[in-house]
């Protein structure tokens, strides 16, 4: 394939699910808006795409979804309390939770197709350009560098779709999209096969694609003509699967630690490794559950 000259520079935030595994929490409020001890999943995302160089956010959202867009906007009323009280701390974090220079774009999806489908939403905003997918729920710690960052590094290098895997148990594998890939180099693999939520009877490994997917905007033609496949909705693995007839795809399993913040165990998992590791709360915290594992 032609080498891509374009860098990676916009990143699709799919947003326009119900959270129903969260009701009656997520009823009036999206799931991506559950904070991790102080800061919204959605937040996080946005923190990571930024650090890998991503310069337009762009949500695709539903109806009911409102909050999300509040969240990135300015709130004048805020500040202007903030302020006057001399709170000038969180003022400036209140401030600078989008940096200069970094910009927000809401598109809606009109029907709930699945991912596949929100992401071809996106289409006329990302246009002819390679761009990265992250969803919310997924949230990884990269320790010392974020995940989207160490695929950038690869994509930068091989110029193709790269795809954040791990290994997972062989009875979840229905839960995911699987590769079948052979390996290049530590961590990298090349895709050979890939198919959407298999049963594990028939998967054909236990790779798993997790949350973050940087894509060539080839893909966009093939989402295009996708079928409504597992779940009757429009699968992205399922366009991954066509580009691979055309294009290298290769997986990344990135170092870090991912959070499967789309269930209540994940999410609580997540409040607790990251409270013990906040700078203001760690210690209190840390005491709280050596007292509170004593009863166990």
């Amino acid at each position: 394939m032609d080498k891509i000259i374009k860098p990676v520079r916009k990143a699709v935030f799919p947003v326009a699910g119900l959270g129903t595994r969260f009701l009656p929490a997520t009823k009036a409020s999206p799931k991506e808006m559950l904070p991790i001890v102080d800061k919204p999943l959605i937040q996080y995302a946005a923190e990571e795409a930024v650090a890998a160089g991503i310069e337009q956010l762009i949500f695709v959202t539903s109806s009911g979804k409102r909050t999300i867009a509040d969240h990135f906007d300015r709130n004048q009323e805020l500040e202007n309390e903030l302020e006057q009280r001399g709170k000038y701390d969180l003022l400036a974090m209140a401030r600078h939770i989008v940096p200069e220079g970094v910009s927000c774009i809401y598109v809606r999806q009109p029907q709930a197709l699945g991912l596949g489908h929100a992401v071809l939403c996106a289409r006329p905003v990302v246009g002819d350009e390679p761009f990265a997918v992250i969803l919310a729920d997924d949230l990884i710690d990269g320790h010392e560098v974020p995940s989207l960052v160490q695929m950038v590094n690869i994509f930068e290098k091989q110029q193709c779709s790269v795809l954040a895997v791990e290994q997972v148990p062989q009875e979840e594998t229905y839960k995911y999209g699987i590769v079948a890939s052979h390996p290049l180099y530590e961590g990298v693999t090349r895709v050979t096969d890939i198919v959407e939520k298999p049963s594990p009877d028939k998967a054909p490994s236990r790779l798993a694609v997790v949350g973050r997917y940087l894509l060539t905007p080839r893909i966009f033609d093939f989402l295009e003509k996708t079928k409504r496949g597992a779940g009757g909705e429009i699968q992205l693995t399922d366009a991954i699967a066509g580009l691979l007839s055309e294009e290298q795809v290769l997986t990344y399993q990135f170092k870090g630690t991912r959070y499967d913040c789309g269930s209540k165990l994940g999410y609580l998992m997540a409040n607790i490794d990251y409270a013990l590791k906040h700078p203001n709360l760690r210690e209190d915290f840390r005491l709280h559950l050596l007292e509170i594992t004593k009863h166990l």
